[in-house]
C-alpha cells in the first residue's frame, strides 16, 4: 500500500474488492466458463504433444481466443453496470477513464 497525492492508501498491484458482491449462481457460471477455457488450453497442450497438425491447433487457439473475449465481455457488462455506477453515485466521475481503458484493453 502507498499514499497517493490526496493521502488516500492504494494498491500498486491494482487490488480492489467488488462493493457488490457477485451472487453465488453468477460465481458458478463464470467458473464453468473459465474451466472450460482451461480445458480447450489443456486440449492444445495435448494436440501439441500428439504433433497434431498446426491448422487444428490453430483452430482451437481461436476458439480459446473467442471464448476469452466473451468471458471479458461479460466481466465488463458487470463491471459497468455495478462498480462504474456505484461509482458515479458517489460522484466519482474518474471511473469513467478507468472504465474506457478497460474498453480498450479488452479490443
Amino acid at each position: 500500500m502507498t499514499a497517493d497525492n490526496k493521502g488516500k492508501e492504494t494498491c500498486s498491484c491494482s487490488c480492489h474488492t467488488k462493493a457488490t458482491p457477485r451472487q453465488e449462481q453468477e460465481i458458478k457460471q463464470l467458473k464453468n466458463r473459465l474451466n472450460r477455457m482451461i480445458g480447450q488450453l489443456n486440449g492444445i497442450g495435448k494436440m501439441l504433444e500428439e504433433n497434431r497438425y498446426c491448422g487444428d491447433i490453430l483452430t482451437q487457439i481461436a476458439a480459446v481466443e473467442s471464448a476469452l473475449q466473451s468471458f471479458g465481455y461479460v466481466i465488463l457488462k458487470e463491471h459497468m453496470e455495478t462498480c462504474v455506477v456505484e461509482e458515479i453515485h458517489k460522484g466519482n466521475e474518474e471511473i469513467m477513464e478507468e472504465a474506457l481503458e478497460l474498453i480498450k484493453k479488452l479490443k
